[in-house]
């Protein structure tokens, strides 16, 4: 059975939640977002190819490294792009919940794939977060709304948030084979370099042709800004699910939706009704199981 969440990885994960939140906040008052996530990239791998000649941390380019590397560039590329899709198109109270799926096939990989072995309370405080996640969104507490989701699975944007959740599950089991098998920070280097690639090769579609210097134009300083707060959220993250089971890394990690509310909550005027209270406190509920089960 797996011992408890380690202190450190849970202070990392907490960490890395609260830039995340912080950089979806940098997101939410961008002006084209696409582009703007692509200048954030470009921002935090260039800080890394500096820090990298800098410290002499070179990568060990290994083809499994890189292979490893790719697939889970491509999963994290393609769930950023279906839930984009999804929050667009659809309702985001039926949309999102959905798009939380990840943290239910985490463990499932986890477990299949890594060898990971989770204690009762440690799975009970999975099934906590999950729940907590799954409502943040919802328009009420009732059964019928809960289940309002699945029932519009032909739906185009519900079935881009559900598979959203999938490839976000997969990239998850593949960046935690890909931490423990070479350093953290070389392979998230080399993770973010293939995701920048990704996104590079979007962007030269003729759709967007003048729009890349058009965000930057809008807000340099965003953009600047940007590129610091999620390296700090990519290598915070890395570091943690080195000393965490991916089963609990994962699902700790959306604690982020809480410090999202907060943000929102002090800086966007948003409201703060019983739904998200009650989703707080399974969240938090939660991550106590879990860093102690």
């Amino acid at each position: 059975m797996m011992p408890a969440m380690e202190t450190t990885a849970l202070l990392l994960i907490i960490f890395s939640a609260f830039m995340h939140a912080l950089w979806n906040l940098l997101v939410k008052k961008s002006h084209d977002k696409t582009v703007f996530i692509w200048w954030m990239f470009l921002c935090s791998w260039s800080m890394m190819t500096v820090m990298t000649l800098g410290l002499r941390l070179f990568p060990v380019l290994s083809v499994r490294s890189l292979v490893l590397a790719a697939a889970a560039a491509i999963c994290f590329v393609l769930y950023h792009w279906l839930g984009g899709f999804a929050y667009r198109e659809g309702d985001l109270s039926v949309t999102y919940p959905l798009a939380q799926t990840a943290m239910l096939y985490v463990p499932i990989w986890g477990v299949l794939f890594l060898g990971e072995r989770l204690s009762p309370i440690g799975i009970t405080g999975i099934m906590l977060i999950a729940m907590g996640a799954y409502c943040i969104q919802l328009r009420g507490l009732s059964l019928d709304e809960m289940i309002r989701p699945f029932r519009r699975l032909g739906n185009r944007s519900v079935q881009a948030a559900l598979l959203a959740g999938f490839a976000y599950s997969i990239g998850a089991v593949i960046d935690k084979t890909g931490v423990d098998a070479y350093s953290a920070y070389q392979f998230t280097y080399v993770l973010v370099f293939f995701m920048l690639v990704f996104m590079s090769l979007n962007l030269l579609r003729s759709r967007y042709k003048g729009r890349v210097m058009q965000e930057w134009r809008h807000n340099p300083k965003l953009v600047f800004w940007s590129g610091p707060v999620i390296l700090a959220s990519f290598l915070s993250f890395r570091f943690g699910l080195q000393l965490a089971p991916v089963s609990y890394a994962v699902p700790v990690r959306q604690i982020s939706l809480l410090i999202g509310v907060l943000i929102g909550l002090m800086f966007l005027n948003e409201s703060f009704g019983r739904i998200r209270l009650t989703s707080t406190g399974l969240i938090l509920m939660g991550v106590f199981l879990v860093w102690h089960g």
